[in-house]
């Protein structure tokens, strides 16, 4: 099996020329995020990826995450020592505020960082990802003793979180909640009911674990408004800050997946024994606002793990293609070929797509956290009301589209493997496997399209949607209009897809409001037409980019330079094509999609 190691040169190219970090790292708190820095840092996860969690990837997927007596879950071997050494290292708290220790590194490191995890054990990598979450909920809308009580020690990864929303009759629709909150008259609440689908909801790892719970309180107002947020430790804390009793909540099952196996996802019961002591985040009846902070960052790390996996499953094919002689390639002179798979015209179709989603989709994403960096510590309010806009705009298409795209990029790694890749003992399939999860957890495609359709693009009557074509159409008449006939033809490709995006656009602002059950019948087709458009726009500025450092003396690597342009020429010429059928989809599908009525089914 080939080992992963992580593409800093791209990661550092797509960093410094397409996000723009030298501005990230002039922002004020980012000050530390000097080039030597962060490349430092780089080097160091890139390690941390390659020495100790690849190796844990293919085990504990073979082996899982059990369920003993007593509600105690074991994870696979390796995986605790795993956990303690990245704690150790300092990497729980790499974004998180100095004031509870963490490093305040900005997200788009950060996010660079996260992409290593996923890429080399998606698994392993569930439990901080929520637990970043939780930390960000806390810190926001949590009171100064909540913020005392539970954050030091979960910026420090000694104790984890967890994000528990839905229940058994509820799946996505949050407004059937039923688990209950009941004021005791001292600030804390007690909790009864059951939460299901709660990653990492039990481990061993630590030796306490802080759940953020939905519930609703006795005369809280039906549906939504309803909902308030609470956090319920798995044991109480002492005042001098170390676990005391048992709290009542306990792992009463592990679910049985598809992938992801050495993540533990639990079924929690809480209260079974008198009520699971919680405490109120913020306000009665704003639960699912704030838990939406969560949500929203939860989502665009989803995003990221569909570029992780991708990454990993290109990896992983490019390998075993270049090792792999079967059959002699068509068009080539006997000594011209190696007799290895690469040279085969449709392996190198499948591996180029392969790769090229896998650069677009990472593109978009570190724009993205650029952004939400901007949006944070930028010190002039309307360049981070400008960065906010985009980054909410675009963190729906971060997670739809990516993790829709890591499902054909996985799915090609193992066509390129023949049969070997429905052989376990190759590792393409469980990427596969693992990939599936990605389009569904916290909030599946169609949930992301929705989202795109109603708060990110009608509700602004398509403002933001528009200046960010507007932007796209820039780079596309920038390419065009250059010599080189690469450029020429990328910008060609992208303008067509711009123009496919724009009539989507507005077909789709008045649609919603119009011809509601229209609009989200295309939505999903409205998304991948945005996350193509994006991805080739990123593309385009890579390319653009790479060519002007070749015309630069001394200005970098010409193969590496060659490579993206080469990458950003097939991304034109035969993924951006498809942005005319999406766009034929959104304009003319709709009534195709509601033709038959329900019992035709």
């Amino acid at each position: 099996m080939s080992t992963y190691y992580a593409p800093l040169a791209e990661m550092q190219f797509v960093m410094n020329h397409l996000a723009g970090l030298e501005q990230v790292a002039k922002l004020p708190g980012f000050e530390d995020a000097t080039p030597d820095t962060v490349a430092a840092i780089l080097d160091e996860a890139a390690k941390f990826a390659t020495q100790v969690l690849d190796p844990l990837n293919a085990s504990g997927d073979r082996e899982g995450s059990k369920l003993l007596e007593g509600g105690v879950v074991k994870t696979p071997a390796g995986f605790k020592d795993a956990y303690l050494q990245y704690c150790d290292n300092g990497w729980n708290g790499l974004t998180k505020s100095p004031e509870y220790g963490g490093q305040g590194l900005p997200q788009l490191v950060a996010t660079a960082v996260e992409e290593m995890w996923h890429a080399s054990n998606l698994a392993f990598d569930l439990c901080p990802l929520l637990t970043q979450g939780a930390i960000e909920a806390i810190e926001l809308r949590g009171s100064d003793a909540l913020k005392k009580k539970f954050l030091p020690r979960m910026v420090a990864g000694t104790w984890t979180g967890t994000m528990n929303l839905t229940e058994p009759q509820a799946g996505s629709d949050l407004a059937a909640v039923r688990t209950r909150a009941i004021a005791q008259g001292d600030g804390t609440y007690k909790l009864h009911g059951q939460k299901i689908f709660i990653t990492f909801g039990e481990h061993d790892y630590t030796d306490n674990i802080v759940h953020l719970v939905l519930a609703r309180t006795p005369d809280a107002p039906d549906g939504v408004k309803g909902i308030s947020l609470f956090v319920v430790p798995k044991f109480l804390v002492n005042d001098d800050g170390t676990p005391g009793a048992r709290n009542d909540v306990h792992c009463v099952s592990l679910e049985r997946k598809l992938g992801i196996h050495a993540s533990p996802t639990a079924v929690l019961a809480y209260g079974d024994h008198g009520g699971a002591t919680g405490y109120l985040v913020g306000e009665e009846n704003r639960g699912l606002e704030y838990m939406f902070i969560m949500m929203n960052l939860a989502r665009f790390s989803v995003g990221l793990e569909g570029v992780g996996i991708s990454d990993r499953a290109y990896q992983r094919a490019v390998t075993y293609a270049r090792d792999r002689v079967q059959g002699r390639a068509v068009g080539l002179e006997k000594n011209a070929a190696t007799g290895a798979i690469i040279d085969h015209p449709d392996v190198r179709r499948m591996l180029m797509t392969m790769r090229a989603y896998t650069e677009a989709t990472r593109a978009v994403a570190y724009v993205t956290a650029a952004a939400l960096d901007n949006a944070a510590n930028n010190p002039d309010a309307s360049a981070r009301a400008k960065a906010q806009a985009f980054a909410d705009f675009m963190i729906p298409i971060v997670k739809g589209w990516s993790t829709e795209v890591a499902q054909e990029v996985a799915a090609l790694g193992v066509q390129v493997h023949g049969g070997m890749g429905f052989i376990e003992e190759t590792g393409a399939a469980q990427h596969l496997r693992d990939a599936r999860i990605t389009t569904i957890y916290e909030g599946t495609t169609g949930i992301q399209a929705n989202d795109l359709i109603g708060r990110k693009t009608a509700r602004d009557s398509g403002a933001v949607a528009k200046a960010v074509v507007a932007e796209i159409h820039k780079v596309a008449a920038t390419l065009a209009a250059r010599s080189e006939p690469s450029l020429q033809a990328i910008g060609v490709a992208l303008a067509a897809a711009t123009a496919d995006l724009q009539a989507a656009l507005d077909w789709m602002v008045p649609a919603y409001g119009q011809r509601t059950r229209a609009a989200h019948a295309v939505a999903v087709a409205y998304l991948k037409l945005w996350g193509l458009a994006a991805g080739g726009w990123q593309m385009g500025r890579a390319a653009l980019v790479a060519a002007d450092q070749q015309a630069a003396a001394g200005g970098g690597d010409p193969a590496f330079l060659h490579a993206k342009i080469a990458t950003a020429r097939f991304y034109a010429d035969c993924l951006l094509p498809q942005a005319s059928a999406y766009a034929r989809t959104v304009l003319h599908g709709s009534e195709s999609v509601l033709a038959l009525d329900v019992e035709a089914f």
